[in-house]
């Protein structure tokens, strides 16, 4: 049974179309990935021998294209979905699985030329373009947001749940600039970095690529102990060792601090597509287990006072009622039991 799993472009994405993959692998299948050579899917799966086989074709983003640009986009995703189709037929692929973005696009729509059967998994709590579109032709729709999902646990490793851990009082935080660097958080982090140490708190600092070596030289031109690094793949450590976080709202990132039962400030990405991480965000703040700052706002007093009045241990406890383990179990039973009628 061969199922092709298509969608990419950024972590939140592509953490999602990995956990599919392993759990299809533990089950003796697997998949094909169709991804873009644009965004961070190559890095991601390139050499991964949990693919049958991986393809990354040319197609790239179209929301934020005006003229000449969207009109060569679209005609890239129209050439590509012609070679998806021959790539379904070629494996003989009985299911489509989309985890969203741009990458999606050709192999969604050549599931639908094909009547190839698509699932649909939606990252964020208002639904992507793509996904909007494609989401009356879909088998099923998974949303951790909405209530008629037939699953609402989010796909998240079991390591995060595994390390989790009522905090009950302020020692360390740590500032998660994503894998590719949040410019606001990290010069927050930078600014704000000597008062918290002052006042006797550790720090952790995820920097992302682009950030790290002008946050390396700052705490180290300032003596400033903290431990800082661009990306690490067993971010988790660093997770268990933090008893509050600063970090933007995509909802990898915000689902795996909710499975670990650490809180969060969200300042989400002002420019994000359909404002999507502030309302991911909302979800969690309406449940009262973590905060919410724009970052217009947001400054190192704003931050001091927040951090002066914090309930971690109301949060945390509250944290872990909203998500749990088997999230991607769930999705892929229902899959694979479709597929099987």
């Amino acid at each position: 049974m061969k199922v092709a799993i298509t969608g990419g472009g950024t972590g939140g994405h592509l953490s999602v179309a990995n956990e599919l993959k392993k759990e299809l692998n533990s089950r003796g299948l697997k998949p094909i990935y169709i991804g873009s050579i644009n965004g961070q899917d190559k890095s991601w799966f390139l050499d991964d021998k949990g693919f049958k086989k991986t393809y990354f074709l040319n197609s790239k983003g179209v929301v934020n294209k005006k003229g000449f640009k969207k009109i060569f986009a679209l005609k890239e995703i129209l050439f590509s979905i012609f070679t998806c189709r021959n790539i379904l037929k070629t494996h003989n692929v009985k299911a489509v699985f989309c985890v969203g973005g741009y990458s999606a696009a050709p192999a969604s729509f050549a599931a639908f030329l094909t009547k190839t059967p698509l699932y649909i998994h939606e990252q964020n709590a208002t639904a992507g373009t793509l996904n909007k579109i494609l989401k009356p032709f879909s088998k099923e729709f998974f949303s951790s947001y909405e209530a008629n999902s037939k699953v609402k646990e989010y796909p998240v490793n079991d390591e995060f749940f595994n390390s989790k851990r009522v905090r009950k009082e302020l020692k360390t935080v740590i500032f998660l600039g994503g894998s590719q660097g949040a410019k606001f958080i990290n010069t927050l982090a930078m600014k704000i970095a000597p008062k918290l140490i002052e006042n006797g708190l550790s720090i952790i600092h995820q920097t992302g690529k682009k950030d790290y070596l002008t946050c390396r030289e700052f705490y180290k031109k300032n003596s400033l102990h903290v431990e800082c690094f661009a990306f690490s793949e067993s971010i988790v450590d660093s997770f268990e060792k933090a008893d509050f976080a600063i970090s933007r709202a995509g909802a990898s990132t915000l689902w795996e601090l909710s499975a670990n039962g650490l809180p969060a400030l969200f300042v989400p990405f002002p420019h994000a597509a359909n404002n999507h991480q502030y309302f991911n965000a909302k979800i969690l703040v309406d449940k009262n287990a973590t905060q919410l700052a724009t970052q217009d706002k947001l400054d190192e007093k704003v931050l001091l006072e927040i951090l002066k009045n914090l309930n971690l241990k109301q949060m945390s406890k509250n944290l872990m009622t909203i998500i749990r383990k088997n999230g991607i179990t769930n999705i892929v039973d229902i899959m694979l039991k479709c597929i099987k009628k």
